[in-house]
């Protein structure tokens, strides 16, 4: 396996960075390199937050910290104050790398630890839930990733387009998959693309990644759904899709590639193939090479197919725990995510265990109520959550954002007879202007409860 630095010293095409310069990124990760190992040699490799906003910086800061053996925390520059605060207090790090908006309240400790024989890699997660975490990744945990992918898809080299942001597991990976098997990496902020500068590239030869939002609306522009279509695997994931969505782009024969993976992951561990999606099928697809997925029940013992459960990862890629701590068990991963695997080995996802509501002694998983409501097509977004009712344990409250103003709760109600069971059906439904997604699609529900209390409270008095 190539070390960061022996692949930088690889690249012989200037063209592979394309929309920026290529030997700007080569010169600027070749000095970072020189000064940090510098650094280094005076001592233990200084711990590094990398908030940089441009790619360039970025990318070649991220792989001249990793060639330096030193720690590097990838950090969202748009934080806000109370989340900045919870890093430094967490990393207490000795170089920033890039221009912060807001800065901690007390001084920043210098306090090296000591680095272990590959780098770590910190990439954030949580930050829906309110609370950071950094996964412990090494080059070698995101090089199986790799490995994983370019196996499963019979290539050699990756070519990527990507639109998701790169202090992200699914930025970062599209990066990390380019960049060591010498293929090219275009970069464009998803506004761009949406308002029509688009680079000029052969889509058939690219990966491109998307969340299901970003599809949604490039769906709603027809010379958009045409771009989109002549890319050789649309992969997404980050959230949940709903039917109605993934029927639309199978209409329009979008190649797309439904993914499973979470940032311990280092991205995905099974892939639904496009040729698979286009004929109908629907699923996470089936476990990447470098990867074994096993179904348990609450004892811990292993499930037939079809049968669900809790899901445990077992693979290479694996984080090795959250920073500062590593896991003791690092064979194997039980995510909070339940589902099934089918008879010919395809991963289905019913719904997080977490997000689970109880009502009325019955269980219910939200995506089953969020992706019948969709298919109403008389919202534009949708989450259903449980809040605390003294007579049914939970009750199942809808808030969303209605595609016309004239869309009201019982019109959609309406709709939803012969798809939902009674006791499935929304007890309270709370219209929005919009919805507290992050960048990756994925829902603030911590926030959506405050709404959901203040809106019932409002609507009592």
């Amino acid at each position: 396996m190539e070390r960061p630095l022996d692949c930088l010293n690889n690249l012989t095409q200037n063209d592979w960075f394309i929309g920026y310069n290529s030997r700007e990124f080569n010169q600027i990760a070749q000095e970072l390199y020189l000064e940090l190992t510098q650094l280094s040699a005076c001592g233990t490799p200084p711990k590094i937050i990398l908030a940089e906003r441009e790619p360039l910086k970025f990318l070649a800061s991220f792989i001249a910290a990793c060639a330096a053996n030193c720690p590097v925390f990838l950090c969202n520059p748009d934080w806000g104050t109370q989340e900045w605060q919870q890093v430094f207090d967490l990393v207490q790090p000795n170089i920033i790398l890039g221009k912060l908006l807001h800065t901690p309240t007390s001084p920043v400790p210098q306090s090296p630890v000591p680095s272990p024989q590959s780098p770590f890699i910190m990439i954030p997660t949580g930050g829906s839930s309110g609370q950071i975490k950094f996964a412990i990744h090494t080059w070698e945990t995101l090089v199986s990733s790799v490995q994983g992918f370019t196996e499963y898809f019979q290539i050699k080299q990756v070519n990527s387009f990507c639109m998701l942001p790169l202090y992200h597991v699914s930025g970062l990976m599209q990066f990390i998959r380019s960049f060591t098997t010498a293929g090219k990496l275009a970069i464009q902020p998803f506004k761009a693309v949406e308002s029509g500068q688009i680079l000029n590239i052969k889509q058939s030869e690219f990966f491109i990644s998307l969340v299901p939002t970003q599809l949604q609306r490039l769906l709603q522009n027809p010379e958009l759904t045409e771009w989109l279509s002549q890319f050789n695997t649309v992969l997404l994931g980050g959230a949940p899709a709903w039917n109605e969505l993934l029927e639309k782009a199978r209409f329009h024969r979008i190649r797309l590639a439904p993914t499973y993976g979470t940032t311990e992951t280092a991205s995905q561990i099974a892939t639904l193939k496009p040729d698979d999606f286009l004929v109908g099928k629907i699923s996470s697809g089936q476990i990447l090479p470098h990867a074994k997925v096993t179904i348990r029940n609450q004892q811990g013992e292993i499930l037939n197919y079809n049968q669900i459960g809790n899901i445990t990862i077992h693979a290479q890629s694996l984080a090795l725990g959250y920073y500062p701590k590593t896991r003791e068990n690092q064979t194997d991963f039980q995510v909070d995510d339940l589902g099934f695997l089918d008879n010919q080995g395809h991963l289905n996802i019913i719904g997080r265990n977490s997000d689970k509501i109880i009502t009325g002694g019955e269980n219910i998983y939200p995506a089953e109520i969020e992706s019948a409501i969709q298919s109403t097509q008389m919202v534009a977004d949708i989450c259903v959550i449980g809040i605390p009712d003294k007579n049914w344990g939970q009750a199942l409250t809808a808030i969303y954002i209605p595609k016309k103003s004239d869309t009201s709760a019982l019109k959609i109600q309406i709709l939803l007879k012969d798809k939902l069971s009674k006791f499935k059906m929304p007890k309270y439904w709370i219209p929005q202007q919009n919805l507290p997604r992050n960048s990756q699609g994925k829902i603030n529900r911590q926030q959506l409860q405050q709404i959901a209390t203040e809106f019932l409270q409002n609507s009592i008095t």
